[in-house]
């Protein structure tokens, strides 16, 4: 089972304000120890909303919106994608993580082929899976 950990924003985060070398140090040596128990999949750090964009749809129009946005608390500032069997492991997991007070963590479940159901047809899974391996060998030429 997959999971998003979705770091959420702070006023520090969004000022980009960055990490003590504790911080980064206390972290880097949490990833090792997901790393070697074989649970993480990926994991990014994102810049502060003031160098984002928002697009906005309705029917044929599209309107960019620039940063920064106002509502810290909705906004994100980092993520993971961890394997592993279930919520609670995932819950064992991130309490663990060296995050200083005030910081939120939140952890949802990913869409797997099966969730889909008859809908998800051979054809649309073969698409899907062809799609993936060109994604990763993409990333192996960068």
């Amino acid at each position: 089972m997959k999971f998003l950990v979705i770091v959420k924003a702070n006023k520090d985060s969004e000022a980009g304000v960055m990490p003590s070398e504790k911080m980064l140090r206390d972290m880097g040596n949490f990833n090792e120890e997901l790393v070697k128990a074989g649970v993480m999949l990926a994991m990014e750090g994102l810049h502060p909303t003031s160098k984002g964009k928002r697009v906005r749809f309705s029917g044929t129009q599209r309107t960019v919106v620039d940063g920064p946005f106002a509502e810290t608390k909705e906004l994100v500032a980092g993520f993971w994608i961890w394997q592993l069997r279930s919520m609670d492991e995932a819950l064992e997991w991130i309490k663990r993580a060296p995050f200083e007070d005030g910081a939120e963590i939140e952890l949802r479940p990913m869409f797997e082929a099966d969730d889909f159901g008859a809908e998800f047809t051979p054809e649309l899974r073969a698409q899907e899976d062809r799609l993936r391996a060109q994604a990763e060998a993409n990333q192996a030429k960068r």
